[in-house]
């Protein structure tokens, strides 16, 4: 398997609660090619890496990023307006797109991508089930 360009999509600004769970699948992903946007899994994100940057600027390199990329994984258990924008463009852009969405979580997921048949969606009910997933869309990138 070729080494691919991933961007993960987490929430951010819309809360973290799910860090933990970003950077275990980050660091999944970088078995498999290189993952743009690794800092969407690092504790302190907003303090550490958008610090120094403008919100111009972080808009300007995740849409070079999506443009980039050959895949789009985003956990969207947690709603994050950015991630679907995100999600959006890479649509767009006509990207493949996993969503993984814990079963465990307390929101349904939206229907915009439960029900956009463009878009692959893992309900998945443990870390190991999410990344049986993503090997699964691996294998068919």
């Amino acid at each position: 398997m070729k080494k691919i360009k991933i961007y993960f999509a987490g929430s951010i600004r819309g809360g973290r609660e799910d860090m933990e769970i970003y950077s275990n699948l980050i660091d999944f992903l970088g078995n498999y090619g290189t993952v743009l946007t690794e800092h969407v899994g690092h504790k302190n994100v907003e303090e550490t890496v958008e610090v120094d940057k403008s919100d111009f600027a972080i808009y300007d390199q995740d849409i070079a990023w999506l443009r980039e990329c050959d895949l789009l994984v985003a956990e969207v258990s947690h709603p994050s307006i950015g991630v679907g924008y995100e999600i959006g463009v890479a649509e767009s852009l006509g990207k493949k797109i996993l969503c993984l969405y814990n079963e465990e979580a307390p929101k349904r997921l939206s229907a915009m991508l439960a029900g956009n048949d463009k878009i692959s969606t893992c309900f998945y009910n443990s870390i190991e089930h999410a990344k049986r997933c993503i090997g699964e869309t691996l294998k068919n990138l």
